[in-house]
């Protein structure tokens, strides 16, 4: 999962160096994903009314759902 969403924002993003996701688990096999990527790339990963943020957030739901977990994301400032 976490590579998964570091490839994605890798691709959106204009300094992919600067792509760091953490992963929190808790219990229940839910885990939290934290998206940290440069200030003048955050626009880029949101996207317009957040919808690529969302986009990214239905993917990993997808993903996590394989894998019989339950995963969130957030974009971080």
């Amino acid at each position: 999962m976490k590579e998964f969403i570091e490839y994605i924002a890798k691709h959106l993003v204009d300094h992919p160096e600067g792509v760091i996701v953490e992963v929190k688990s808790s219990e229940d096999n839910k885990y939290v994903l934290s998206l940290k990527v440069q200030p003048d790339d955050v626009g880029k990963v949101i996207g317009k009314q957040g919808k690529t943020a969302q986009a990214m957030r239905t993917l990993l739901t997808a993903v996590a759902a394989k894998d019989g977990k339950r995963a969130m994301l957030e974009v971080l400032d």
